[in-house]
């Protein structure tokens, strides 16, 4: 095994973490870069420009949460 190559996961806590941490960027890459292309396709620079806000906005509604529940659940694990 050289050093490029992942080793298979031990724990399975870490693989959940880091999979939900993938799903996160994805969900959030798609909320603003796809739904923001195709607003800036279909109605032009102008519409893009007003709708960043939102499409940011809901992308905060989803980080801010998820940032808080893996807070606590780092807290939690180094209460054990």
């Amino acid at each position: 095994m050289n050093g490029n190559e992942k080793r298979p996961y031990q724990n399975n806590r870490a693989r959940r973490r880091e999979d939900d941490r993938n799903y996160l960027w994805m969900v959030l890459f798609t909320l603003v870069a796809v739904g923001g292309g195709l607003i800036g396709l279909i109605w032009g620079p102008a519409a893009l420009l007003t709708s960043l806000p939102c499409l940011l906005g809901g992308a905060a509604l989803i980080f801010v949460p998820w940032g808080l529940l893996t807070a606590v659940e780092k807290w939690r694990d180094n209460l054990e």
